[in-house]
């Protein structure tokens, strides 16, 4: 009993933590030790961190406090398969799974087992009911038997009293009068709670007559929306007390953990999650999406049809993707001549090819051509070197013009602009 009383005095029985509110220290360790009652993670997890401050700081603070447990390799099965449902499996790493697969068993240890939580994405309903309840549903005829007891306790008293009382000072036709009135006691007992049974099965009846026979219409469409949410939110929320949470910054990991039902923790708020909005990228041609958003062209069709669509996931494992209304694909800069290819050196002092004045030499088209290859690498070196913010020859790129290289993406393509100097 001690245990469960001191474990209701927090939000939070067990935390589990990833990598990034280690690195960021975002809560702090007081914060979180002031609202949950055990931290937890993977050996894998503190193995990662070798940034030397806070690998320090995890030796001289977190370590006495945070305990490291390895998920078991059914656990591991269990979310991988999941994530590959999700999309999420290719963005994940190794670290990533066991860190969920560890919030995973632990959920299953504290509740019993899996079923407040989702076994396939999309799911509508958790996987079954709290064995709590069952175990109550079972005991309540035991608990009503006292009752019925007392009850009969009572009217046999009242009757072996009035009784004798009869036998002593009235004659034998009032000995039948106390027993009536017991009678007549527990009749209307018995019949105030079918009536109860009937107003309650009314109540039910009407509510659901209402719901079938109000039609969704635009105007009531956000109430009943809203309404929608509410209910379902009541069936999957989380009690006062939560068994286990898990805090991480990795967007896969928290629709992962959504979309399976399990307790997600801001790390700002320390509040519990319900909503998720993230990004992905759509293809305009083949429909196809991807969760890789360094993608520029479609890994199904191959075209530079990739688009940005802001998507959201509920606390019900509620996927959406927000499309723009009326949409229209811009087309400009798609109808062009190509130069015709002309060798030039090895070395590549020499660049053949290309039109008036080099144009389309270095034109990218498809995602295997060479060209394409040695433009990311190129960028990729030159991400990597660092500038010295207080050298005086440094200039920004809004000064270079390096600000229109596309965010540091490879040009695709020969431009909107291809045919402006045919007019």
């Amino acid at each position: 009993m001690a245990d469960t009383t001191a474990a209701s005095t927090k939000p939070v029985h067990t935390i589990v933590l990833d990598a990034g509110p280690i690195l960021k220290n975002t809560p702090p360790l007081s914060t979180l030790l002031a609202q949950c009652d055990e931290i937890i993670t993977t050996p894998s997890v503190v193995g990662e961190i070798r940034d030397p401050d806070a690998r320090a700081r995890v030796e001289t603070l977190y370590l006495p406090f945070l305990k490291q447990r390895s998920p078991t390799p059914k656990s591991f099965n269990i979310i991988s398969e999941f994530a590959r449902k999700t999309g999420d499996r290719s963005v994940l790493s190794r670290t990533d799974i066991e860190v969920l697969a560890l919030a995973y068993e632990i959920e299953c240890e504290k509740n019993e087992g899996d079923w407040r939580l989702r076994s396939v994405p999309g799911q509508k309903r958790i996987n079954g009911k709290p064995p709590v309840k069952e175990e109550s549903e079972e005991a309540k005829p035991e608990e009503t038997k006292p009752e019925d007891a007392e009850v009969e306790a009572i009217t046999e008293g009242v009757k072996e009293t009035t009784v004798a009382d009869a036998q002593e000072e009235a004659p034998k036709e009032e000995e039948t009068a106390p027993a009536n009135e017991a009678d007549e006691v527990a009749e209307v007992a018995v019949a105030v709670a079918d009536e109860e049974e009937k107003d309650e099965d009314q109540d039910a009846d009407d509510a659901a007559d209402s719901d079938d026979g109000e039609w969704i219409t635009p105007s009531n469409y956000k109430k009943r929306l809203a309404e929608d949410e509410s209910g379902t939110a009541t069936l999957t929320a989380a009690p006062k007390t939560m068994q286990v949470a898990t805090m991480t910054t990795d967007f896969a990991c928290q629709n992962v953990l959504l979309q399976m039902n399990l307790n997600l923790l801001s790390t700002t708020t320390l509040q519990k999650i319900q909503h998720l909005r993230t990004f992905i990228k759509r293809c305009h041609a083949c429909f196809l999406t991807t969760k890789e958003m360094n993608k520029q062209f479609c890994p199904r069709c191959g075209k530079d049809t990739l688009t940005r669509v802001s998507c959201t996931t509920t606390a019900n494992g509620a996927f959406t993707m927000h499309l723009k209304k009326n949409m229209q694909w811009n087309k400009r800069g798609n109808v062009y001549s190509v130069p015709k290819p002309i060798a030039g050196s090895a070395n590549g002092k020499w660049k053949g090819g290309g039109g008036q004045r080099g144009w389309g030499t270095e034109l990218v088209l498809a995602e295997d051509q060479k060209e394409y290859v040695r433009a990311n690498e190129e960028e990729e070196r030159r991400q990597r070197r660092e500038r010295d913010l207080m050298d005086e020859d440094y200039l920004p790129g809004i000064l270079t013009g390096e600000r229109n290289r596309a965010g540091g993406r490879t040009k695709v393509g020969a431009g909107r602009n291809v045919n402006s100097k045919k007019r």
